[in-house]
């Protein structure tokens, strides 16, 4: 029975080590859209968690395991997600000889693809339930600060759809709201409200969006959800999306520290969580939330 429509085709799977599945992206293609300082949004790490690692050990017995993969922002290439399960999945009848094995071709066959060293860490399932792998990040974490998903409720403004993001939509109303001069303070708020649409397949991308910013403007929570959902039906991938927040936010307030990530939702057993930061010390470590 062929079953088509929006069901879509059905994919062929590789049964056999195929790295040339790898399909790399060139960051630019994203980044000559935002038009802004290139080397700002080369700082930082994308973290990938694989959910369904699998392999053949010397006995043909299936090994299991999560893996993370963080692709530095400053690698030349993202990796395409599909092409990256697809990847993942040729490796299900392939026999390793051991665990170190199977991390070190992955890595390999990830820098060829990125263009940059990948870290690459695998994790067992039963480590991780049992506590042994706590500083893991794969335990379940919650976004510090404030959440504003409610900023708008007491307002009278009518959120519409927009094709692309709008930056504009940060704006202060006029040069006179614009708290300058005053000492710097720190601010740190999330949304669980972020979505865009996958380029490749046109398909939703949720995710929860965090931001740690310090300057001596006043953030406007209510423009900044505003800001936030004018992404919902922009084409764009999830580095992409964090690096424009990034660079809008950079231009807007001035801050003097900022760090911008995103946790995306799983799919095809795989989540993207980009992370961008005005220096390198204020990298956060991995984590995982409950919608992961």
């Amino acid at each position: 029975m062929s079953i088509h429509g929006v069901l879509g085709e059905s994919t062929s799977y590789p049964k056999t080590y195929q790295p040339d599945t790898l399909y790399a992206i060139p960051r630019s293609m994203g980044r000559n859209e935002i038009n802004w300082q290139d080397d700002k949004l080369q700082v930082g790490v994308d973290w990938w968690h694989a959910f369904e690692v699998s392999w053949l050990n010397p006995q043909g017995i299936s090994q299991m395991a999560i893996a993370r993969f963080g692709i530095p922002a400053s690698s030349p290439n993202i990796v395409e997600s599909k092409s990256l399960k697809l990847y993942l999945n040729s490796l299900n009848f392939t026999e390793f000889e051991s665990w170190e094995a199977v991390q070190q071709t992955i890595a390999k066959d990830l820098a060829a693809c990125v263009g940059a060293d990948v870290e690459v860490s695998l994790f067992e399932l039963d480590a991780i339930s049992s506590g042994s792998e706590a500083d893991s990040g794969f335990l379940i974490a919650h976004p510090k600060g404030k959440c504003i998903d409610k900023a708008l409720d007491n307002s009278e403004v009518k959120v519409e759809l927009v094709e692309h993001p709008d930056a504009k939509l940060l704006a202060e109303e006029s040069q006179s709201e614009s708290v300058l001069n005053e000492a710097e303070k720190e601010c740190q708020l999330y949304s669980n409200l972020l979505r865009s649409n996958c380029p490749v397949t046109n398909q939703p991308d949720w995710g929860t969006l965090a931001i740690d910013i310090t300057t001596s403007q006043d953030i406007d929570e209510a423009k900044l959800l505003s800001y936030i959902l004018s992404f919902r039906q922009h084409n764009g991938f999830h580095e992409q999306c964090v690096e424009q927040i990034f660079a809008d936010l950079s231009q807007r307030y001035s801050p003097s520290k900022l760090m911008v990530r995103a946790w995306y939702t799983r799919r095809g057993g795989i989540d993207i969580n980009p992370c961008r930061v005005s220096d390198s010390s204020l990298l956060p470590k991995p984590s995982r939330l409950v919608r992961q």
